[in-house]
């Protein structure tokens, strides 16, 4: 039975994920404001960590590692390059990136302070709600990738 275009059966589901979207947006407006100090976007933030992590990394792996498009990659790379934290390195036809000194201190000194003010997020929870709610996001985090996932549409 229909109820203003929910079913009993997905109301409550739909509500968890429209209550999710608005968490996430939340979360990174708070964080690009709190990381406007650094002179950071959320994204630059993320690209800097898997450059910290995965160096040297190439414009392809990169690519996978963050949450942008390929183009967007590029363009945000040379942000980055110009700002003087990462530098290309090009080996034949394969472009290596790496954290500048620069970057690398950036880097060290943000994460710590932007890991501190995401976990402040979580807040209100006990540790044993922590977590039970990662266990819930990873479940259905592999759910969500089943490739079978997206209905067809009513014609």
């Amino acid at each position: 039975m229909r109820d203003n275009g929910f079913t009993e059966d997905n109301k409550l589901s739909l509500l968890i994920w429209l209550r999710l979207v608005r968490v996430y947006d939340n979360s990174n407006d708070l964080s690009n404001e709190f990381l406007k100090q650094f002179d950071l976007t959320v994204s630059q933030f993320d690209a800097l960590v898997q450059i910290l992590l995965h160096q040297p990394v190439t414009q392809m792996e990169m690519a996978e590692h963050l949450t942008i498009t390929k183009g967007g990659v590029s363009h945000m790379l040379g942000r980055l390059e110009k700002e003087g934290w990462i530098e290309r390195k090009q080996d034949w036809k394969v472009k290596y990136i790496s954290l500048t000194e620069k970057g690398q201190a950036l880097i060290e000194k943000v994460l710590p302070l932007q890991s501190d003010f995401q976990a402040s997020l979580f807040d209100p929870l006990t540790d044993d709600e922590k977590k039970v709610f990662y266990s819930m996001l990873k479940k259905i985090h592999r759910h969500s990738l089943n490739e079978n996932r997206i209905p067809q549409g009513v014609q």
